[in-house]
């Protein structure tokens, strides 16, 4: 089955798939405190009959070991001793807004909610996720890290027009904590290297993942002449003419500046949200080239997933850790460029096509949460691939530890499928 001619209805069914998904196998309250959401980085399900036979070491070794299973899985409270990903957690936020929107857009009544009429509405488990964010980053929203910070100003702003939309006020909580991180992003934003802003507090180098999402969040609070001046930056500083594409950073040394040339997925997005936030002749020509430089460099060969168009090519994926959000990030804006009017119909169409084509691969290489691996609770729930080019029982077999991060990816796209099919692309 091709992107085309998936019918409307379904890509959100398959986004609501994805969220009760991850959420199911990731989301937790933070030790246990009412009203707070997290997720965990790491998911890992028995190999399909290792339970057992785990079960039965367990009770040989420690008699009575009833109590070893349960602490083998208090999720909540081993995720204390994992490493903290605080923009995972962002972007988990701006998942639970996409799917949110959706249940306004179907009513915003209990029987909309992406996991049924009997749990939270994805943007009240987007609010608890904030305040366990705020938890467990020390009782504070600031780090050392401004794209960090970047991604969680940005979705907590979204998350605050989607209360608009419901008539429900935004929480003050949340304009607080864009008012302190906008202080943040002030003190990043400096002269050194011409412009641009600081990655992070050592301030020895400055890249497009930092300063693409502070432009996007200066553009969408009404801060044009700074997002327009770090747009100019990085067009200056790290925009390679020859790829149409924008460069990772560059760094202070003492031996001078340092360009890092790597060219990743997920810095083209923001670049790509901020252009067409500000707009402009100018920036929306910009956005018309970096989509097209998407479309004939950064995108692999279908191989095994189904649901390519007939140029047979997805997005490519960058892998686990970090890596593993980064190609559904490119997804979120380019579903952005696929809606907007001001661009050529072709850049709409190749915006679009990249968007739905990937979705599909995701969905079509999805593999069910085995009977094996995890209880009834889990049953009929999903794993997403690292790749969209390979099915996940290549890249996680049962038994595997899954990371949210790649989740997460698999997700934002599919929500990403979902918007250019409401807004009646193909």
């Amino acid at each position: 089955m091709t992107s085309s001619s998936t019918s409307m209805t379904a890509w959100p069914d398959r986004a609501n798939h994805a969220a009760r998904s991850v959420t199911a196998l990731f989301g937790h309250r933070l030790l246990f405190l009412p009203r707070t959401h997290l997720g965990a980085v790491l998911w890992q399900g028995r190999h399909p009959g290792l339970r057992a036979q785990q079960e039965q070491q367990d009770q040989a070794a420690h008699p009575g070991s009833r109590w070893l299973a349960l602490l083998r899985r208090a999720r909540p409270a081993a995720a204390l001793a994992l490493p903290w990903h605080y923009w995972w957690q962002a972007h988990y936020v701006d998942c639970l807004v996409d799917a949110g929107r959706r249940e306004l857009g179907s009513g915003a009544t209990p029987a909309a909610r992406f996991d049924g009429p009997d749990r939270p509405s994805a943007g009240h488990l987007a609010s608890r996720l904030v305040t366990g964010i705020r938890l467990r980053n020390a009782l504070t929203f600031v780090n050392s890290y401004y794209d960090d910070m970047a991604w969680l100003a940005l979705a907590t702003l979204r998350l605050d027009r989607l209360a608009g939309e419901t008539r429900r006020p935004g929480r003050r909580r949340n304009a607080k904590v864009r008012a302190s991180l906008a202080l943040q992003f002030d003190a990043a934003c400096t002269d050194d290297l011409g412009g641009g802003t600081f990655w992070s507090k050592k301030r020895d180098f400055k890249n497009t993942p930092a300063t693409a999402p502070v432009a996007l969040f200066y553009a969408r609070t009404g801060q044009h002449a700074k997002a327009q001046a770090l747009l100019d930056w990085l067009d200056a500083t790290l925009f390679d003419a020859g790829q149409g594409l924008y460069l990772d950073g560059v760094r202070l040394t003492p031996a001078g500046e340092v360009v890092e040339r790597a060219v990743y997925t997920y810095n083209q997005g923001p670049v790509l949200g901020a252009l067409l936030e500000l707009g402009g002749e100018a920036n929306l020509a910009r956005a018309a080239v970096l989509v097209d430089a998407v479309q004939r460099l950064l995108t692999v060969a279908a191989g095994g997933a189904e649901g390519a168009s007939a140029g047979g090519s997805v997005l490519r994926c960058e892998g686990t850790g970090d890596g593993g959000l980064f190609t559904g990030i490119l997804c979120r804006y380019l579903a952005l460029a696929a809606a907007d009017t001001r661009l050529p119909q072709a850049t709409r169409a190749t915006a679009a096509r990249l968007v739905t084509d990937t979705a599909e691969a995701f969905w079509s290489g999805r593999r069910p949460v085995g009977p094996n691996e995890a209880g009834g609770r889990l049953r009929g729930r999903s794993i997403f691939s690292i790749h969209a080019a390979q099915p996940a029982a290549a890249t996680y077999p049962p038994g595997a530890a899954v990371e949210l991060a790649t989740q997460l990816q698999a997700w934002m796209t599919l929500e990403a499928a979902a918007a250019v099919t409401a807004a009646g692309l193909p």
